[in-house]
């Protein structure tokens, strides 16, 4: 899938998942000190809490850009002395398969269902109070 002298680059350090090709290219020559457009290289950048990776890349006359959410899973990185580690194809693809929560994470917020219960129940109180308004108006 990866052509064999491509070199990858992975920034540990979290990124933040809006910057778009500029910003994310800017990035590359500040943290990693490679410039994209020179090609041969992917870098791969994350978030805070490595459930969204970016993978950046030249090709031939344009930047290409992957973006991966995963959805009860988190992107492992790897750990090195520095905020870029550079990593094969092989680990690439590893990281790009992701690891599996352990547990039931708790939600932060309310779940939906429980909005969806509070708002219908809402709606029966108003329904019965506009009963109650009717009839005694009779």
């Amino acid at each position: 899938m990866i052509p064999a002298g491509v070199r990858i680059f992975v920034c540990t350090e979290p990124v933040d998942m809006r910057y778009g090709f500029d910003r994310l290219a800017s990035t590359a020559r500040t943290r990693v000190g490679e410039d994209p457009e020179l090609g041969q290289a992917l870098f791969v950048f994350a978030n805070r809490s490595a459930n969204r990776v970016k993978l950046l890349w030249f090709d031939r006359n344009g930047y290409c850009l992957l973006y991966k959410r995963l959805h009860r899973a988190y992107f492992e990185l790897p750990a090195g002395p520095s905020a870029t580690v550079r990593i094969d194809g092989s680990a690439l693809a590893r990281l790009l398969a992701g690891v599996a929560r352990e547990g039931s994470r708790r939600p932060r917020g309310r779940h939906a269902s429980a909005r969806c219960i509070d708002l219908a129940a809402r709606r029966k109180n108003v329904a019965m109070r506009s009963d109650d308004l009717a009839n005694s108006d009779a």
